[in-house]
């Protein structure tokens, strides 16, 4: 048993943030006391996130320290905790281990038999559908993810993370801060390579490593240039040329339909894309032994997971679809999946941070001019601060900027984020 999960009492900092709340309910759900604290509890709004965790077995506190005390065997942190965080400080005094959550969840990994899905795009909304596919055929397995499922919301869940019967394990594993490197999978999925983060030189180094440390089949989709280059078997493989390829794509509102060899699939969904995780999913799905039949008859039930292409509602003809789209493929590919759905679309978008917003400026206004249509807008409310240090030289109106003098209808909102959060949520 290794020394981290030999362990009892665990204690997260930061466990209201989606990856944290996955790692911390998978434990709370296999026995293990858990406690967890985020500066999320000290604002009244956000005492449903308390709740719901509360609900899965996890004791929550204010990011004071109080939570932490000589029980504690184990604290849990991402690399977005500071060193001068109070509670870092309090687990030093009492010499409890520190432990880094992707060290954690690699310790995870090791005890099961765990399918990583990695990628640029595409991770959250392929974890869920093959969670899906696996759970309607009976295979019953882990999950930990970074978006809830819409189906397991319905049953009351947070929806980002499940205890299973089986062996296997889903996880989604992520490159953004380096630690893809540290998992060691029995079955790795590639899904898409683009500059986000990181520069594309930077993701080829974690990607190669990824590609090694998976211990049976590495499966990669030939419909992504990029991603097509790690290939070690086509046989394994999806897309283009591949035994898993789509063919016959068609929208019509919100449904998409494709055929894959001789078996046509149907699914309550948008976007060509969402034909490239299904594909991914069936080519993984076969090496547990669950056919192509199988994974389409799940398919015409899945749920979706949430703010992925999720509808809100129709008001006076105008659709309200919400998304999380946030680098420029996925923008991109957000936009061309609702343009079926009317004949002039308006994209509302707020980027997210000052320096992911300057990094990927050039491929952002580059993705949008090329994915709209002449009748379409974009619209953009000022970049979200989420705190901390950030050089605030850049700006949404330098966005549009760029924008408008290319000829696209772009246009900056100058609403308060007060308003826009109330009109969002209600």
């Amino acid at each position: 048993m290794s020394t981290i999960l030999g362990k009892t009492n665990f204690f997260f900092i930061g466990v209201g943030g989606a990856g944290m709340s996955a790692i911390a309910q998978y434990l709370a759900g296999n026995g293990k006391i858990i406690k967890g604290s985020d500066r999320l509890f000290a604002h009244k709004e956000n005492e449903y996130i308390k709740t719901q965790l509360e609900k899965e077995n996890i004791q929550c506190y204010l990011q004071d320290g109080s939570g932490i005390d000589e029980h504690t065997e184990a604290v849990i942190i991402s690399t977005a905790i500071e060193d001068t965080n109070v509670e870092i400080i309090k687990a030093r005094l009492l010499q409890i281990p520190i432990i880094i959550r992707a060290q954690l969840l690699a310790e995870i990994c090791a005890s099961k038999r765990t399918i990583a899905i990695a990628g640029t795009s595409g991770k959250s909304t392929t974890t869920a559908m093959l969670f899906h596919i696996l759970y309607e055929n009976k295979v019953s397995p882990s999950l930990i993810t970074g978006a809830g499922l819409v189906s397991l919301q319905q049953e009351g869940k947070i929806g980002n993370a499940y205890c299973g019967e089986s062996d296997w394990l889903l996880i989604e594993a992520d490159e953004s801060d380096g630690t893809l490197v540290k998992y060691k999978p029995e079955i790795g999925l590639l899904l898409s390579i683009d500059k986000d983060h990181k520069e594309l030189d930077e993701l080829a180094v974690i990607f190669k490593t990824f590609q090694s440390n998976t211990q049976k089949q590495f499966v990669v989709n030939h419909a992504h240039p990029l991603a097509k280059n790690y290939s070690l078997d086509a046989n394994y493989d999806f897309g283009e040329g591949t035994l898993f390829e789509g063919k016959n794509f068609s929208q019509q509102g919100f449904q998409i339909s494709f055929d894959v060899q001789d078996i046509h699939c149907i699914m309550p969904t948008i976007g060509r894309h969402n034909m490239e995780n299904a594909l991914a999913c069936m080519a993984v799905a076969d090496l547990l032994g669950v056919s192509i039949a199988q994974c389409a008859a799940a398919l015409k039930t899945y749920g979706g997971i949430y703010r992925r292409h999720q509808w809100l509602g129709e008001k006076n003809g105008i659709t309200v679809i919400d998304d999380y789209a946030h680098n420029p493929a996925k923008i991109a590919a957000s936009i061309k999946a609702c343009q079926p759905v009317a004949e002039k679309l308006v994209a509302w978008f707020q980027p997210h941070g000052y320096g992911p917003t300057r990094f990927i400026r050039k491929e952002l206004v580059e993705e949008i001019k090329a994915s709209l249509r002449p009748q379409d807008e974009i619209w953009m409310s000022e970049i979200y601060y989420a705190g901390g240090t950030a050089v605030k030289d850049i700006s949404a109106a330098d966005i549009i900027h760029d924008l408008t003098q290319q000829g696209v209808q772009a246009f900056l909102l100058k609403i308060e984020l007060n308003y826009l959060n109330r009109w969002c949520l209600h």
